[in-house]
């Protein structure tokens, strides 16, 4: 697939009103979650991945957006 492409979609997509809430909604549920001490590694490492999807879903849509201009 074309990354200027995919970049352009995201932008779209993120842009929207209903993006926006979704995107908040998943910033909510991965940024501000704090696990316990005593989580296991597995735990750790599937919140990071999770982090990891939503930061690629901000610097793609942020990237589609500025080359729309």
């Amino acid at each position: 697939m074309d990354p200027d492409k995919a970049e352009k979609a995201f932008a779209r997509l993120f842009s929207s009103e209903d993006g926006k809430t979704v995107l908040a909604y998943l910033d909510n549920i991965t940024f501000t979650r704090v696990l316990a001490a005593e989580s296991s590694h597995e735990l750790l490492r599937y919140q990071e991945g999770q982090r990891a999807i939503v930061a690629t879903i901000h610097r793609l849509t942020s990237r589609g957006t500025k080359n729309t201009i």
